[in-house]
């Protein structure tokens, strides 16, 4: 019978790096782990400064694509039970034409975390304007964008469970 894993959102990763990071929250060690990783805060805390960090990357990295209509933080956003970010792509037909709006909302706690988590996050819903699916091109992508995104991935999760088991870090 295999038991369940204390950490919920590192629920897909293999039971060794489950046990690591277990072991990193038992022994009390983890917010200082990731302290030593991440420097407090940003200045992205407004919605205005979150577009216009966001159009940067996509300028950078997806220049092609369709153009942002709107990017900011989402105070309805559930983080712990529901999503660190969405992305939005509504079609509507006006007169003789068919407009095409995208959104990418964040969730309001990247106000405060770190700037390479906020980074992963948005690099992650941009990846969506090209890939729906997360797939093996939807990473391939997202690490084309940030290459460090799979660790940062990691470390996201270790954050949030920080989050959950010791409150804020800074």
């Amino acid at each position: 019978m295999s038991r369940k894993p204390k950490i919920n959102f590192l629920s897909g990763y293999s039971p060794e790096l489950q046990q690591q990071a277990e072991n990193l929250i038992d022994s009390g060690k983890l917010p200082d782990y990731l302290r030593k990783r991440y420097q407090p805060g940003h200045s992205i805390v407004g919605s205005k400064a979150l577009y216009q960090y966001t159009l940067e990357l996509k300028n950078r990295y997806l220049r092609q694509s369709a153009p942002l209509n709107k990017v900011e933080y989402d105070d309805r956003i559930d983080v712990i039970h529901n999503a660190l970010g969405l992305h939005t792509h509504i079609s509507r037909v006006q007169g003789s034409k068919l407009r095409s709006k995208k959104e990418i909302r964040i969730a309001s706690l990247f106000k405060q975390a770190p700037e390479p988590f906020l980074r992963m996050i948005v690099v992650h819903e941009l990846a969506h304007i090209r890939e729906k699916e997360h797939n093996r091109a939807f990473y391939k992508l997202c690490q084309h964008m940030e290459p460090d995104y799979h660790q940062l991935e990691l470390d996201l999760r270790l954050y949030l469970t920080c989050l959950e088991r010791f409150g804020p870090l800074y």
